[in-house]
C-alpha cells in the first residue's frame, strides 16, 4: 500500500519564474507563482514541477561530473528533428555530446541537461 501520492519534482535554479517559462512552454503546462516559488502543472492537474531559487547556483556539467546532474528529466516526443527546433527556440541549448540515435539531450536555460526521447 502506498504511503504517499501526487510527487513532484522541485528544480533548483537561479531563476524559477525563466526557467518554468521555459518547461511551461516546452510541455504545455500551466505556471503558478507564490511567493518565489514556481510550479507547472498540466489542466488535469496530475502532475507538477516546481523551481526554487538557489544562491550561488551552480549549473550540471554534462556529461562531466565536476557538478554533476543528480538528475533530469526525458520527455517524449513524436519526431525529434521537431522536437529540437522547438526546444532551441524556447531556449535550451543542444548538448555537443550526443550518446544515442532514439533521444537528444538538451540543456535548459539553467544549464540542467533533459532528453527528448522516441519512447
Amino acid at each position: 500500500m502506498a504511503i504517499a501520492r501526487f510527487p513532484s519534482f522541485v528544480i533548483d535554479c537561479p531563476d524559477p519564474k525563466a526557467l518554468a517559462g521555459f518547461y511551461g512552454a516546452l510541455l504545455g503546462w500551466n505556471e503558478r507563482v507564490d511567493d518565489g516559488w514556481v510550479e507547472i502543472r498540466p489542466d488535469d492537474g496530475s502532475n507538477c514541477i516546481a523551481f526554487q531559487q538557489v544562491d550561488g547556483y551552480q549549473a550540471p556539467e554534462w556529461p562531466g561530473q565536476a557538478h554533476p546532474q543528480q538528475m533530469h528529466m526525458d520527455m517524449v516526443v513524436e519526431d525529434l528533428d521537431h522536437g529540437e527546433k522547438e526546444a532551441i527556440s524556447l531556449g535550451a541549448t543542444k548538448a555537443e555530446t550526443q550518446p544515442g540515435t532514439t533521444f537528444r539531450v538538451f540543456l535548459d536555460p539553467a544549464g540542467h541537461p533533459f532528453c527528448l526521447c522516441l519512447s
